[in-house]
């Protein structure tokens, strides 16, 4: 059974908090799995332009029917992999401009839903604690008010004021 001193709020408050947190580890997971595919496209191109560079400083003259083959493929298969990373950017760049929207619906939703529960749940954990009562210091007595002691603390230290 579920511990009985855990409130329907504190449980609400922090289910919220730990979808949130699964929410930002999805969000940094497609991160990462761009960030890998646009590397392995990159390294995919460069290595096509490598090899159409050595069959482009062949000259003319001396290409064959073969090489003047590969030289097109290479260049359509380049091609093909800068519309893909292009098609990946833009994509990222969509799914960007919706976790912002994303962001400011959750935003919208801690503020409304929330804070009133993390507010209810603060009072219940911590009740207000009673003002101390501060006496009056005698009359022959010299008075430090509260400012004054941050001041000798600052001083020399609480411990070491021969006035404390």
């Amino acid at each position: 059974m579920a511990e009985s001193t855990v409130s329907p709020e504190e449980i609400e408050v922090e289910m919220a908090r730990i979808q949130r947190l699964r929410e930002v580890l999805v969000r940094r997971e497609s991160e990462l799995r761009f960030m890998m595919d646009d590397i392995q496209l990159c390294k995919d191109i460069m290595g096509l332009k490598q090899e159409l560079r050595l069959i482009v400083a062949v000259p003319d003259k001396d290409k064959n029917k073969a090489h003047q083959q590969r030289e097109e493929e290479l260049i359509l298969k380049i091609h093909k992999l800068v519309q893909k990373r292009d098609f990946l950017v833009d994509d990222a760049e969509v799914e960007r401009l919706r976790e912002q929207e994303e962001d400011k619906e959750m935003a919208e939703f801690l503020r409304l839903k929330l804070m009133p529960l993390e507010q209810k749940v603060k009072v219940t954990r911590h009740p207000p604690k009673p003002k101390r009562h501060i006496p009056e210091p005698p009359p022959n007595k010299p008075s430090i008010t509260k400012s004054g002691v941050a001041v000798i603390r600052d001083c020399c230290g609480a411990t070491q004021c021969a006035i404390m």
